[in-house]
């Protein structure tokens, strides 16, 4: 179906410092497949209180939430869902009426690849960063188990306050610990800016990993994915987590849930 654009169109959009085209593409991929009268756009923003009004006061359905807004946002929205409740981070609120609720489907996104892959709940890891994404981490693997790990970031004490959050240790790197999982929640590798070529972990650390994590989603392959497949080593991507997290969000904004075969297509449009 070709779709006409017109007055009673449904909008729904993302919030990112870097928007990129997956959700643009994933989105409007699935509203055309489904003949939803629905259209998706990516913003980015330098006044989010002003932008988050404009949700309300225009009736955007739905807005995703990328870094670094993911806990700024919080009061700025009428209702938390448990699931940003818990880990104090948002990625999707839905406006109901002007009534902005919160959620986060991060976590749902992480907690589903770790069963996928398989991962090992005994192994031991490393988690770069502290900001939102972090913490759906963080709480997905303790959630699934692991209990050998260490939070490390630039800055210590946020690193402390998440790690003792979660049951984990803290540090400022991963010495004397030999890690067999590797995970990058930060901005680190990620296109536009300025340190698309920085590793989130030196390379003898690749190497002596197992399992890398890196929810970096642009480029499709940062440098930490380049450099993991390069030692021939398992991988999970930030492309994965976001195809996974935003058929979530998908379903909040439209009440619709498209099928795993539809799902896999708009998965793979989204990445080209």
């Amino acid at each position: 179906m070709t779709r006409h654009l017109n007055k009673d169109t449904t909008l729904c959009m993302s919030l990112a410092a870097r928007p990129s085209n997956f959700g643009t593409r994933f989105h409007n991929f699935l509203y055309d497949a489904l003949e939803l009268d629905y259209l998706y756009k990516a913003f980015t923003t330098t006044d989010l209180a002003g932008a988050i009004s404009g949700v309300r006061a225009l009736g955007v359905r739905g807005c995703a939430i990328s870094m670094p807004f993911k806990e700024q946002v919080i009061p700025l929205v009428d209702e938390l869902d448990a699931s940003a409740k818990a880990i104090h981070s948002v990625n999707t609120i839905v406006n109901t009426g002007g009534y902005l609720k919160a959620y986060n489907t991060d976590y749902i996104a992480i907690a589903t690849l770790l069963r996928q892959y398989k991962v090992d709940s005994g192994l031991t890891f490393v988690l770069r960063g502290s900001g939102g994404m972090a913490k759906a981490v963080a709480c997905a693997l303790r959630d699934a188990g692991f209990t050998r790990g260490r939070i490390i970031d630039r800055d210590p004490a946020k690193a402390g306050r998440l790690a003792d959050l979660y049951g984990f240790e803290a540090g400022s790197d991963s010495a004397g610990l030999q890690p067999q999982l590797l995970i990058n929640a930060t901005p680190l590798g990620m296109a536009g800016g300025g340190d698309e070529q920085t590793l989130a972990y030196r390379e003898e650390e690749i190497a002596d990993a197992d399992i890398i994590f890196d929810v970096v989603a642009l480029p499709e392959t940062p440098p930490l994915i380049n450099a993991a497949r390069t030692l021939k080593k398992t991988v999970i991507t930030g492309s994965e987590v976001f195809a996974i997290q935003a058929v979530e969000q998908f379903a909040l904004y439209t009440g619709v849930r498209p099928s795993e075969e539809l799902f896999r297509q708009a998965a793979a449009w989204s990445r080209q």
